[in-house]
């Protein structure tokens, strides 16, 4: 009778991997999407992307920052090569401290109070980083926002996924990727004007702005239903759901709905059941979409993305090139928002990767190919201490690394940037959702900081052109990644998502 009330959620082909068909048989009707009132839910989603915000600011911190450490009159806070890529990469590595630890906060905490949790070590980051007075206190503030931001970005997804509903939360979940573009792009304007007329240290105090409205709004909103039927407590669960919904709606269906969901797993997930494939096969894609994501090379980028404009001589100031990357970043992302519903999930992170190949490979062939005199790399080959090089453009043909970077910022924030977050937080299965968010953070910030910790040394040997021709590669992997494993979940409820993984093909290759 349990196999017979699930079949006609899923198709099964022989020739490829049909995730849901349009004849499909929707759980929420029209009607009632169409009569929701999202107001509240919507704030609730705001309050929670403001931790994505400050994530967003303090991941390209060092971007403008490191310029002015590296001609600081104080030996103590001059940063060398060595010290420099430190500075830039440990932030990854609190990252993936954040993401390993909210394997256990998600599960025990909830969703919205690891999201709370998260201010104290990000608010103690800042204030280490804006009065530092040596290396060691710089590091140690990069590595708690770090952690901070690990702990986001397991858990955000995950609330913003578990309160919207179908017909919105395509849109909310890019919401995330919004805020931390918004946050990078305002670091980056601060880091231009602020730098004027006051200290660096600034930067960091402004970073302490968005963590304090983000913990207040947070008191008055209500955590996720999913999580609060997990843990027994069915009337609060309700009354969250009446409170996102609208008490003039009809959501005791779709409480019935996730009620009954939550009770078919409300055991924790056992290694046992690892071997089952409705487990480990959307753990597996989600998985292995952050280590492609990061491997794309984005990290990297946007932590060195003034050096790199340093060096590559384009022929604008690299601190209005970051500016400008970030307005095309926030565009790309805002596009993908709106039309993440629509479209779909598959088609944009096709298109996503397409355009990252094509400009990873556009900047890697111009260094290798371009007269060190008009790209800038001299004889020296690293991007630390490039201030003190000439940097003059002599040619619009300078033009091309500023074009093909915003080109790869505009492919990534289209697709592999906010889609993969979101399926992470739609695929996974509710009894392994918090664990497993906490294991695709650790993944993606493991590889980040391997990345941005290697990227200097890279450039250093082998010039800089090698590792953007090595991400043009990775780039054509997720194509196929995209083609062979990722489902397509638009218009779908959490509850037939799971139910296509319980029925579904037993292999996502063809």
């Amino acid at each position: 009778m349990e196999r017979s009330a699930r079949e006609p959620l899923v198709r099964k082909t022989s020739s490829s991997y049909r995730t849901f068909p349009e004849s499909a048989g929707k759980r929420l009707d029209k009607e009632y999407l169409q009569s929701l009132h999202n107001k509240r839910l919507y704030l609730a989603v705001f309050a929670a992307v403001l931790g994505n915000f400050s994530f967003g600011f303090a991941l390209v911190y060092p971007s403008p920052v490191i310029p002015a450490l590296e001609a600081h009159p104080s030996p103590a806070l001059r940063l060398d090569q060595h010290t420099a890529s430190w500075f830039g990469s440990v932030f990854t590595l609190g990252a993936a401290a954040g993401g390993l630890s909210t394997m256990l906060l998600n599960d025990r905490l909830g969703r919205k109070l690891s999201i709370m949790f998260s201010a104290l070590p990000s608010a103690v980051g800042y204030a280490l980083m804006a009065g530092a007075q040596g290396i060691g206190m710089l590091l140690l503030g990069r590595v708690l926002t770090g952690y901070a931001g690990g702990v986001t970005s397991a858990s955000i997804p995950v609330y913003i996924s578990e309160i919207s509903h179908p017909g919105v939360r395509g849109m909310l979940g890019a919401c995330p990727q919004i805020m931390a573009v918004l946050g990078s792009l305002v670091l980056y304007a601060l880091g231009k004007y602020l730098g004027l007329v006051l200290d660096w240290r600034w930067l960091a105090v402004a970073g302490e702005v968005p963590v304090l409205v983000m913990i207040v709004l947070l008191c008055f909103m209500p955590n996720s239903p999913r999580f609060l039927l997990s843990q027994g407590k069915d009337d609060e669960a309700l009354g969250s759901l009446c409170w996102l919904r609208g008490r003039d709606t009809d959501y005791a269906q779709e409480y019935e709905q996730i009620k009954d969901s939550v009770r078919k797993q409300s055991r924790r997930v056992s290694c046992a059941e690892i071997k089952d494939p409705f487990i480990y096969k959307p753990i597996l894609i989600a998985v292995g979409m952050r280590f492609l994501q990061q491997l794309s090379g984005v990290t990297c980028v946007l932590v060195y993305l003034q050096s790199i404009f340093k060096k590559t001589s384009v022929i604008l100031k690299p601190e209005y090139d970051a500016a400008l990357v970030g307005l095309v970043r926030l565009f790309s992302v805002a596009i993908a928002a709106v039309s993440m519903d629509k479209a779909g999930r598959k088609i944009l992170l096709f298109v996503s990767a397409g355009v990252m190949l094509v400009s990873n490979l556009t900047m890697g062939l111009y260094i290798h190919f371009m007269p060190a005199s008009q790209n800038g790399t001299i004889a020296n080959k690293t991007l630390v201490s490039s201030a003190n090089l000439p940097a003059e453009p002599t040619n619009y043909i300078t033009l091309i690394p500023l074009l093909a970077t915003m080109f790869f910022i505009m492919g990534y924030a289209m697709g592999w940037g906010p889609i993969t977050w979101l399926l992470m937080s739609e695929i996974l299965p509710l009894k392994a959702r918090g664990v497993a968010s906490g294991l695709c953070v650790v993944v993606s910030w493991l590889t980040a900081f391997t990345l941005t910790q290697f990227f200097l040394r890279v450039v250093d040997a082998f010039g800089l052109e090698v590792p953007f021709l090595f991400f043009a590669v990775i780039c054509a992997g997720n194509i196929l990644f995209t083609g062979c494993c990722v489902p397509e979940t638009k218009g779908r409820s959490l509850e037939q998502i799971e139910a296509f993984f319980r029925t579904g093909r037993r292999s996502f290759m063809r």
